[in-house]
């Protein structure tokens, strides 16, 4: 076939053949792009059962769109020749690569496979046949999982003879040797054998001949990884040993377990490698001169290095959050350096005198103190950025970071020439930092003053965009509604991307737009990963993942890529209330409590913790508990309606019934002044056993298409659970797209 045209598609080469299909490396003519297709083999192509799988496997991997599974453009038809339309992976194998891979690579490599098979089985689809062949290695480190022809969709026929197994021998699980039914714990075990060989150099189960290979599978344990690596922790075979398990009830249950320990496996790793991760927390710049209302300029400076720095691969930098709070404190190097668990700090100081600047920064050893570097600059106010970028190289040569180039890379973009552009954005970063219903239409003025010094400025249209987010009200608890702020955010941050779309914060919040606002998942899912591919270091673009796990049932993703939130984070709050909220979706209550309470040691004005606490012990029956959250709440934030609709539902479910009822009257008439969500209403309802008025509450939400109905919805209530079923419901979670 090669050199030969099908429908648009030029044939260029031959890529491999499987049993379930012929791959060709192919043009295609219309749109100019290099595709692969894939075709049944000609001697099985007439059977029927053979197509219906093929067909099967192109639905299958049709509905997947994640970044580490190979994309289908389409399923076309010429010739009389049915063929998949894929995306052409110009890469190797792992096949080919897997004996020469480090530690660090392997765990690489494996959190990748993971996060793609989670994706997958969230849709209810099986790979069985996971193997080094099918994972292929782009140049730039990428994963991509390939052919799904074996895929199984968990309501589909099962098209394979029974009795029959159906894999590679090697990888196949003992349920698939035996010809059981198998489900997506089968790819967990196929997936512990390909990380066993990528760090053992060997297969876990081996013998001269399939029949030897398969009754090993079945009856024999897989030799310690140990034996043959001595440079792992025991940790590793705790995990390969789970994933191996021959008992599908005592393995791993899903992906995200596996994720989440992979993730902390990366973490203990790169803490006990010599050539550990450089670490630096850089603190807000004291400022030195005679206006005290530089202080945002002082910050800003911080900022943007510590933004600068994030796009290091190989630096841990703590964020801005947990960095600043710091601030104004004579705490000593060392204790600061403990808190956030960092080798170097830099500190430094801003003078401000008309158009001309002083800046003194110094990196400072955490263990002894000791300066490792420092320096002084006395510029022009025009050359800010080369002042930030020269700090941010020199702190990465001193740490001895490698850049992603051979040569010494730019670190920070002149973004525009207009520094009183610059200035306004700097003020509005500050203001929105401090968050509160008076800072942040500050905030809002000077991003859009910024906006009008320099409309080609990307970085301002983004932050208003955020802003607006901020401001918009979920449920009582902030100050816009919802038709009032999205077509402001969409405006922002469409003219955000289109001048500059390697700018991670406008694709953070073009994903919550997507999720929270349009409730187009898969959109708001890949707006955030390429968020996360363009800055892996940005803690907000971890927490809105944690949101969208939330709302999509994902939850031992959640608490994982909270924890990675955490780790560079460690003291804000809003880090802390994410893990707590992703233990509170999971059910694992206990755990939520621990977390909750803690935040409420940090600050005991933080509103939310209290809110979470309180539904936490409601979940588990703890009544009295849970009154005791929210009596504490209450001389703290007063009668607020969010805080008494708690209350209500505490009673309500509590079987205080007049109580709950005198609540809810009092809410009502807060309503006739200031508008309240028709969830907090349906909340209470349900609380109180009334499931045909929540419903119709939960069609007003709808209607003004509120952003808390997919928290509401997902809420772990055995009464909202029995909810969803209700066919009311089930048609405004298919108008939503919400599959819980």
């Amino acid at each position: 076939m090669i050199g030969q045209t099908i429908s648009h598609y030029k044939i260029l080469e031959k890529l491999g053949e499987g049993g379930m299909g012929v791959v060709y490396k192919a043009q295609d003519t219309k749109l100019n792009r290099t595709v692969a297709l894939k075709f049944l083999p000609e001697h099985i192509s007439a059977s029927e059962a053979d197509t219906a799988r093929f067909m099967q496997e192109a639905q299958a991997a049709a509905s997947l769109n994640h970044p580490n599974i190979c994309t289908i453009h389409g399923i076309e038809e010429a010739d009389g020749k049915n063929f998949i339309v894929m995306e052409f992976v110009d890469g190797q194998m792992l096949q080919e690569k897997k004996s020469s891979l480090s530690m660090k690579q392997a765990l690489d490599i494996g959190i990748q496979v993971a996060e793609s098979l989670a994706a997958a089985h969230e849709k209810g689809i099986v790979h069985r046949d996971i193997k080094p062949e099918n994972i292929i290695l782009t140049k730039s480190g990428q994963v991509k999982i390939m052919d799904f022809g074996l895929a199984k969709m968990r309501e589909g026929p099962l098209l394979t003879k029974a009795g029959t197994a159906v894999g590679t021998a090697a990888y196949m699980s003992p349920e698939q040797v035996r010809g059981d039914q198998v489900d997506h714990r089968t790819d967990i075990w196929s997936f512990g054998v390909v990380m066993y060989e990528m760090l053992a150099g060997q297969l876990p189960f081996k013998g001269d001949y399939e029949q030897v290979v398969m009754y090993s599978i079945v009856n024999a344990e897989a030799p310690s990884v140990l034996s043959f690596r001595k440079d792992i922790s025991g940790r590793w075979e705790s995990v390969l040993k789970k994933a191996l398990t021959k008992s599908t009830d005592e393995r791993y249950q899903t992906m995200g377990e596996v994720i989440a320990d992979l993730k902390d496996l990366s973490d203990q790793t790169r803490e006990a490698a010599p050539g550990s991760k450089p670490s630096i927390a850089v603190l807000p710049f004291a400022n030195m001169s005679a206006d005290p209302d530089q202080e945002y300029f002082c910050d800003g400076m911080a900022e943007e290095i510590i933004n600068a720095l994030t796009q290091v691969r190989e630096l841990r930098v703590v964020a801005r959050m947990s960095a600043f709070s710091f601030k104004g404190q004579n705490t000593d190097i060392r204790a600061i350096g403990g808190k956030l668990n960092v080798e170097t700090i830099l500190e430094g100081s801003v003078r401000k005198a008309g158009n001309r600047l002083r800046i003194t920064a110094q990196l400072i050893k955490v263990a002894d103190g000791y300066h490792l570097w420092s320096q002084r600059y006395d510029r022009e106010l025009d050359d800010v950025f080369e002042i930030q970028d020269e700090i941010s190289l020199s702190i990465v040569e001193k740490l001895k970071t490698e850049l992603l180039g051979e040569q010494p890379q730019a670190l920070v973009q002149r973004a525009t020439e207009n520094m009183e552009a610059y200035n306004q954005y700097l003020k509005g970063l500050f203001y929105r930092r401090k968050w509160s219903p008076k800072t942040a239409p500050q905030a809002v003025a000077c991003f859009k003053k910024a906006i009008e010094l320099d409309p080609k400025f990307a970085k301002p249209y983004a932050s208003l965009a955020g802003c607006y987010i901020e401001m918009t009200d979920m449920g009582g608890l902030s100050l816009l509604s919802r038709d009032e702020t999205y077509p402001l955010i969409k405006d922002a941050v469409e003219k955000a991307l289109t001048l500059d779309n390697t700018l991670a914060e406008a694709h953070v919040v073009l994903g919550l737009l997507k999720c929270v606002f349009e409730w187009e998942w898969p959109g708001g899912e890949q707006a955030c990963k390429r968020a996360l591919e363009l800055n892996p270091n940005d803690v907000s673009t971890l927490i809105w993942c944690a949101y969208y796990y939330w709302i999509t049932g994902r939850y031992d993703e959640a608490i994982a890529i909270t924890h990675r939130a955490e780790a560079l984070d460690p003291l804000s709050l809003v880090t802390q209330h994410n893990i707590g909220g992703s233990y509170f979706f999971a059910r694992r209550f206990d755990e939520a409590i621990e977390r909750f309470q803690h935040i409420i040691e940090m600050d005991d004005h933080y509103f939310l913790a209290y809110l979470f606490l309180s539904a936490s012990f409601i979940c588990k029956r703890e009544f009295e508990q849970a009154l005791a959250t929210c009596q504490k709440a209450l001389p703290l934030f007063g009668r607020h309606p969010v805080l008494l609709n708690e209350m209500a539902r505490l009673y309500g479910r509590w079987g205080k019934r007049s109580e709950a009822m005198q609540l809810i009257e009092e809410i009502e008439k807060l309503s006739e002044k200031h508008p309240i969500s028709p969830i907090l209403f349906a909340w209470s309802s349900i609380a109180l056993g009334e499931q045909e008025e929540a419903i119709v509450h939960i069609e007003k939400a709808f209607e003004k298409r509120n952003l808390l109905i997919p928290f509401f919805l997902n809420w772990p209530w055995p009464e909202i659970e029995s909810l969803r079923s209700h066919p009311r419901i089930q048609a405004i979670m298919q108008k939503m797209g919400l599959e819980l």
